[in-house]
């Protein structure tokens, strides 16, 4: 008997799939597989109650753990892409990775999703699994499928479906994010109200403060509260969301080379990355932290694409473990006009001498005010002989030089 493990959501797109795995493909026993990276109750409800009327074998496998320990790694390499959090990129190898673990066990041959043609979670599930020999299917995408069409052949199956899981709105949530698209969105110039918004109120007037402890670049207690990761996710999403923190609309280039609209909520996500840059700053060296920016950068371009698992990155990590090693102290974060701005920190091991930087003080230990006077002599002394050169050259030429060293106009004196 041949089996296949499916991307099991309980939506239109993978409640289609079960039939067609059998009809198309061949297979004689589809397999769904949900996994819990943080989604709403109400999603595996639902999950399991069409695989209860599909009369699918369901797993349901939770990786809440898994996937917030990745989050906070990419916490320590400040990771977003193009102005937000990464959530749904961070997520999608997590539940390949559950996916694959539960295929194996049950002995399958195939792996499939309901992922487009047209969007990158394609791209995040099969860079795992085509690690492996099974074939990996992905019906949407092959078949050509459309909403429409996936309608009218529920509706033709008698499938347990409604529109596609209700609302008009196309929504992804995890742990770490929650994004939302489509229908009016996919109008750039449309203005959404605050029925989009399930995470964050919209900003007022008051303000809070929250402080944030990190140990070696990882967030671990909230106001001198220890916290495992999932909690601590879970507290700041709604601390933080209560005041508007976490709002991104976003023009997003997506890897296939399409640019599509998302709306993002991730209040903790805004919170910690917000907190660790600011303690970053005050521990890392100028020439640390400029080089950790392109550091920084690949790791969220690859966390992105989701392969996390590269060997780049593993590399990348090696830098990023060394420089938080002195990651370790306390941020205080207000939340104020929807942002999570960092009001104050403190580490032992701070690359900072207030008395040496203080403008009430003179001489501190071997330093003086008047030491700069070389530097001083020194800075822009290139550019002075640069510009005295030019200065001749235009003269051998016959031209006339403004105050900055460009050419006079016509009618300059």
């Amino acid at each position: 008997m041949t089996r296949v493990a499916l991307a099991f959501s309980g939506g239109l797109d993978t409640t289609v799939c079960v039939p067609l795995l059998e009809e198309e493909y061949g297979y004689d026993d589809v397999i769904g597989v949900t996994v819990d990276v943080g989604q709403p109750a109400a999603e595996f409800t639902e999950a399991r109650e069409t695989a209860d009327a599909l009369g699918l074998d369901h797993h349901v496998v939770d990786a809440k753990a898994e996937f917030a320990e990745l989050c906070l790694e990419g916490v320590r390499a400040n990771a977003s892409y193009q102005g937000y959090p990464l959530g749904t990129a961070l997520a999608r190898p997590v539940i390949a990775s559950a996916i694959l673990e539960v295929a194996e066990a049950e002995g399958c041959t195939g792996l499939a999703h309901g992922c487009t043609g047209k969007g990158n979670d394609q791209l995040r599930f099969e860079a795992i699994w085509r690690d492996t020999d099974m074939e990996v299917i992905a019906p949407v995408r092959e078949l050509g499928l459309t909403r429409e069409w996936e309608n009218e052949y529920a509706e033709s199956k008698d499938l347990p479906v409604e529109g596609g899981g209700g609302g008009k709105w196309s929504i992804d949530t995890n742990l770490w994010s929650r994004s939302v698209e489509g229908s009016e969105l996919e109008d750039p110039s449309y203005v959404p109200g605050e029925e989009i918004y399930e995470w964050t109120q919209a900003p007022t007037g008051e303000t809070e403060e929250v402080e944030i402890t990190f140990e070696e670049g990882y967030p671990v207690a909230v106001d001198g509260e220890s916290m495992a990761p999932v909690a601590l996710i879970e507290h700041l999403n709604e601390r933080a969301g209560a005041y508007g923190v976490g709002r991104t609309d976003s023009m997003e280039d997506r890897m296939l080379g399409l640019k599509v609209r998302e709306n993002y909520e991730h209040p903790a996500a805004t919170t910690l990355l917000s907190a660790h840059e600011a303690l970053e700053s005050l521990v890392l060296t100028q020439e640390e932290r400029e080089f950790k920016e392109l550091i920084d950068a690949e790791w969220a371009k690859k966390g992105y694409e989701g392969l996390v698992d590269a060997p780049l990155v593993s590399a990348l990590e090696g830098f990023i473990a060394e420089t938080q090693t002195r990651v370790t102290g306390t941020v205080t974060v207000r939340f104020e006009g929807g942002q999570a701005r960092a009001v104050g920190r403190d580490s032992e091991y701070a690359a900072y001498s207030a008395s040496h930087a203080s403008f009430d003080t003179e001489t501190v230990g071997k330093i003086s005010q008047e030491d700069a006077t070389g530097v001083a002599k020194y800075h822009g002394f290139q550019r002075r002989l640069a510009n005295e050169s030019i200065a001749r050259l235009a003269a051998d030429d016959g031209v006339e030089l403004t105050t900055d060293g460009g050419p006079a106009a016509d009618g300059d004196d």
